[in-house]
């Protein structure tokens, strides 16, 4: 179960950052820091850290919430269980009438008394103010012990798991929002420039240097530009909104988040010791397999006996006194033992054993999955760290190119020597490679988040 929970936590992981992709969302290197939301008012922004983040998220998130509350549960399931080996203390109190049979009993040694009719009874009036103590002893409490502190190991994995995965999901809407604002950024710039082109374009053409058809298409382009805008801010304040669903009371609140540079990656050998030793997935597994391993023998436990021990101390007398009216002593104490041996149950026994080995064998199957994913989830996330953390300097390298090409064409079009769709194709390879450099960086955070799902080591 801890294993599934796992990779649907990983899974949503997944799928926050590929839709942060895929919605266009970027986060220049040089850049960095957000803009506040498009969704502020005159209100104060507040400036977000991203550990001031996960520690909101963790406060406001239902999921793993739920994991926390079911670790302190099982906690305290573990508490129960070991109190079931220890004595328990009772004071108890009864008033027990009967009706009277019209005959007398003699009670104690020299006293008399109305006969009860009930034969059960001990007298028509009977005070019973004893403190008890019992102790009940045998495999199965002791093997109740071993199952619930596996099920505490395990809801504690669990709860890790979750919170990798909160963090996760956090790491990736943390970065989306300043990809979105870097965006709204790039976009605005990328409009402005179409702007003077259409302006350069009219100029030119007034001056009979260039044909209207420059002038239209560069108008074109400057009419995808504003789109691009308004798409841009949409995305933007989308961004803000499904952060703040997880930090804040009000989801419109204005915040801003912090310049944070891109981790260095780690080398491979310090991870994999990292999640053999840190690994969550493999704790619950683990914890989860000890727990079946404590279940068959809880179950087997039922083919042994029982010892049962008693102690009861107090007053059980027709008078609700310490001594009776011929000055007998009514306090005193009994003793009982009791040794109870199972003899036939119609198999329930058996089958429940059988029950609790096929869930031990289950448990078997997910530790071995838990292991084998392990070992596929590691080699992938970090070869896709490595990758986009390689390819970086590249995209840097490609916004620079870029850059200066759109700056030379420019000229050479003022200059008469090139044509308008030279510009024009100068500014789309511009903004697909500020583009491509943003994805890149976004996409190496989000496989760094992977990896440390698997590591502990945010």
């Amino acid at each position: 179960m801890g294993v599934s929970r796992f990779n649907s936590s990983r899974a949503i992981g997944k799928l926050l950052g590929a839709a942060l992709v895929f919605s266009g969302s970027a986060l220049c290197a040089q850049t960095g820091a957000s803009v506040s939301s498009t969704t502020a008012t005159s209100a104060a922004v507040q400036q977000i850290s991203l550990d001031e983040a996960i520690r909101l998220a963790e406060k406001n998130e239902p999921v793993f919430a739920a994991a926390r509350a079911q670790a302190g549960i099982a906690k305290l399931d573990h508490s129960v269980a070991a109190a079931t080996l220890l004595p328990s203390v009772t004071y108890h109190n009864q008033y027990l009438f009967t009706q009277g049979n019209g005959s007398n009993d003699r009670i104690g040694q020299t006293t008399t008394s109305a006969a009860p009719r009930f034969i059960a009874n001990n007298a028509v009036h009977e005070y019973a103010s004893q403190g008890v103590v019992n102790e009940r002893l045998g495999m199965q409490q002791f093997s109740a012990v071993s199952v619930a502190s596996a099920q505490e190991a395990q809801a504690a994995a669990e709860e890790e798991i979750a919170r990798r995965g909160l963090v996760s999901a956090v790491v990736s809407l943390y970065y989306g929002v300043a990809a979105a604002d870097t965006k709204l950024a790039v976009v605005q710039r990328s409009a402005d420039e179409a702007d003077h082109f259409f302006k350069l374009t009219q100029d030119r053409e007034n001056a009979r240097e260039a044909a209207h058809a420059d002038v239209i298409k560069a108008e074109l382009t400057q009419q995808q530009r504003t789109r691009d805008v308004e798409d841009a801010k949409l995305a933007a304040s989308k961004a803000h909104l499904e952060l703040g669903v997880l930090l804040f009371a009000d989801p419109r609140t204005a915040f801003q988040t912090e310049a944070v540079a891109p981790p260095v990656l780690p080398d491979r050998a310090e991870v994999e010791a990292d999640a053999s030793k840190n690994n969550a997935e493999l704790k619950s597994a683990l914890a989860a397999l000890h727990a079946s391993d404590a279940g068959v023998l809880s179950a087997r436990a039922a083919y042994l006996p029982d010892l049962g021990l008693n102690f009861t101390y107090g007053v059980d007398a027709p008078q609700f006194a310490v001594n009776g009216p011929d000055a007998s002593r009514n306090l005193g104490y009994s003793a009982s033992a009791t040794l109870d041996i199972p003899v036939w149950d119609w198999l329930s026994t058996e089958h429940k054993v059988k029950q609790s080995e096929i869930r031990r064998d289950l448990a078997k199957v997910a530790l071995s999955a838990a292991q084998r994913r392990l070992i596929a989830d590691l080699s992938e996330f970090y070869d896709e760290a490595a990758t986009t953390r390689d390819q970086l300097a590249s995209l840097d390298a490609s916004v620079t190119m870029a850059r200066e090409s759109l700056h030379l064409t420019e000229l050479r079009y003022t200059g008469g020597e090139g044509s308008v769709l030279e510009v024009v194709d100068a500014q789309n390879t511009l903004l697909a490679a500020e583009t491509a450099q943003a994805d890149g960086v976004v996409r190496y955070q989000l496989a760094l988040a992977n990896l440390q799902t698997l590591t502990g080591r945010f």
